[in-house]
């Protein structure tokens, strides 16, 4: 069975493996001090820029910061729709100040999104190994679940570029510098698909909505996934092309790892993609708890 949400605004044990990363900024660094607003940040492979921002200039976004809990997808859908519908109405009243970013993971799930085939699934809906939910997003059929760090952005591109296809490369290149500067992992972007890939297979898949400039749903990054759910799917309709994850990068298919080794990944990947985040969207962040959203 097929869920929608009403639309109103809505382990081998523990290994002695010697992990070596490669981390360009000290620990728990989530802060960048820039000189001069003339300078601009390049994208990878891309010919997109942005201007760089003095720090005490740069626009406000709080952050919701559940990157280690397992939020039910519905519940996370419901906060973007209403954060959306706060952003919307303080638009009107011209009292927009700040952006939004929520950060968490989910339990296992598959959504589909407005261009959704069902040959894409290989199951029958009513009979579905997870629940399933149709969005409003743009983009396929994908799988969330324990393991992928998921980025929900809730920004007013009004403050940034109206421009939804720079939206969307402003995404990817945070994913590509994260694996860039703490992982020595060299990403990249496909041409005619939307994410984030090494070679042949996608690490980090994309798919998002806006109203009135006021952007949600957003990215996630298989980071200790279990990518068994993705054989019951065409991820994202691309029949060809396969799916990967940061700790299949660094161990190999075959090779299990600890506990331990595992939260130590989700917490590099957390840091590397907050702080790139806030890097290639020139924001600064401020930490929220969910009481101070009153979600």
């Amino acid at each position: 069975m097929i869920s929608t949400v009403s639309s109103s605004l809505f382990t081998l044990p523990s290994t002695s493996t010697n992990i070596k990363i490669k981390s360009n900024h000290p620990p728990n660094s989530l802060s960048f001090q820039r000189a001069a607003c003339s300078e601009t940040l390049s994208f990878h492979d891309s010919t997109t820029t942005i201007p760089v921002v003095n720090e005490a200039i740069k626009r406000r976004c709080e952050c919701l910061d559940l990157y280690k809990e397992l939020v039910p997808y519905k519940v996370a859908w419901e906060w973007q729709k209403s954060l959306v519908q706060r952003r919307c109405s303080l638009i009107e009243k011209e009292e927009d100040s700040s952006d939004t970013v929520i950060v968490l993971q989910h339990p296992s799930v598959y959504t589909l999104g407005t261009g959704s085939l069902k040959e894409h699934m290989n199951f029958d809906v009513n009979n579905a190994p997870f629940e399933v939910y149709r969005t409003e997003r743009g983009g396929e059929v994908t799988y969330h679940g324990p393991g992928q760090i998921v980025i929900y952005p809730i920004l007013n591109l009004r403050h940034h570029k109206t421009d939804l296809h720079w939206y969307l490369r402003c995404l990817e290149e945070v994913v590509i510098r994260a694996l860039s500067s703490t992982f020595s992992i060299s990403a990249s972007r496909v041409k005619g698909f939307t994410g984030v890939w090494i070679g042949n297979e996608k690490i980090a898949a994309i798919g998002i909505r806006a109203s009135r400039w006021v952007t949600y749903h957003g990215l996630a990054m298989n980071i200790t996934s279990d990518l068994t759910p993705f054989k019951h799917i065409v991820p994202c309709g691309i029949k060809d092309k396969e799916v990967t994850s940061l700790k299949q990068l660094l161990f190999g298919t075959k090779t299990d790892t600890s506990e331990v080794i595992d939260s130590m990944l989700i917490d590099m990947a957390y840091e590397s993609l907050i702080r790139e985040f806030a890097e290639v969207f020139q924001v600064s962040l401020d930490f929220k708890s969910v009481t101070d959203f009153n979600l």
